[in-house]
């Protein structure tokens, strides 16, 4: 699919008359905002240098509505990490508008193990929570803790059928790592892991495992609580949740830190 930005109609055309370089985005949209605009990618056109991300994000709010509605509630990413709405394009980037996450082929898609031990993976395949602190523990520590967020059968009374996940992936194992190796640097543990599953989980499945391991149990505890609740506000990962009358993307928040579209 590919759009033209302030009404160019050709490339060579536009280009050659008004004797600026042509640049072209690919322009991703993710949860929601797939339903909104009606697809999973476009291709954005436009002559000059001078368009911001901010300026992406007006074209499609243009086009469509309700993402102007969200604009306080969408993060964009450019090349992979969170950007704000004045930064420059440049030939080739890969924007994406991300909406709030919902903290949301087989094996491992992505991983990302380094020198300290640390451990982050995205998966369409059972957690192997066993494994994971197999791979952790080490002799001096004295405690791991587990954390599995699993699948519930309802929400508010609602009966829940299954969910999807779906997630924006290299920017997701990117962001999992980030933050996973803040957290080891602020509490005395060992190793931490953060693992989340993707596509279609059923009641009692478990979606995401953080696993730390540590000397003492209270340092395990609290990392691996931190990094369940910042991987749900910051991580892009989108839940989509069945009902028997209905299905719903799950709208979570924001971490306070994330750059939302309204802000410059």
């Amino acid at each position: 699919m590919r759009s033209k930005y302030n009404g160019v109609k050709s490339e060579s055309l536009a280009a050659r008359l008004l004797n600026l370089p042509y640049m072209r985005v690919k322009v991703l949209f993710f949860g929601m905002l797939k339903d909104i605009t009606g697809k999973a990618s476009d291709e954005l056109e436009f002559c000059g240098t001078a368009v911001s991300i901010g300026g992406v994000f007006d074209h499609y709010a243009t086009l469509y509505p309700r993402i102007r509605e969200m604009a306080s509630s969408i993060v964009l990413a450019r090349n992979q990490e969170f950007a704000r709405a004045a930064a420059q394009v440049e030939e080739g980037d890969e924007i994406a508008f991300l909406p709030p996450v919902s903290g949301g082929a087989g094996g491992l898609t992505h991983e990302i193990e380094d020198k300290e031990g640390h451990f982050f993976a995205l998966t369409r395949e059972r957690i192997d929570t066993s494994a994971l602190v197999s791979r952790l523990l080490r002799g001096e520590d004295g405690a791991v803790v587990n954390f599995e967020g699993v699948v519930r059968n309802n929400t508010k009374g609602r009966r829940t059928l299954y969910l999807d996940y779906e997630c924006y992936e290299a920017m997701a194992i990117k962001t999992l790592a980030l933050i996973g190796r803040e957290i080891a640097s602020a509490h005395a543990i060992g190793r931490i892991a953060m693992v989340h599953r993707l596509g279609r989980m059923h009641i009692g499945e478990a979606s995401v495992a953080v696993i730390a391991a540590a000397p003492h149990r209270r340092p395990a505890f609290e990392a691996a609580l931190e990094g369940i609740n910042r991987l749900k506000r910051v991580v892009p990962i989108w839940k989509k949740e069945y009902f028997e009358d209905g299905e719903v993307w799950v709208e979570g928040e924001w971490d306070d830190n994330a750059l939302v579209a309204h802000r410059a």
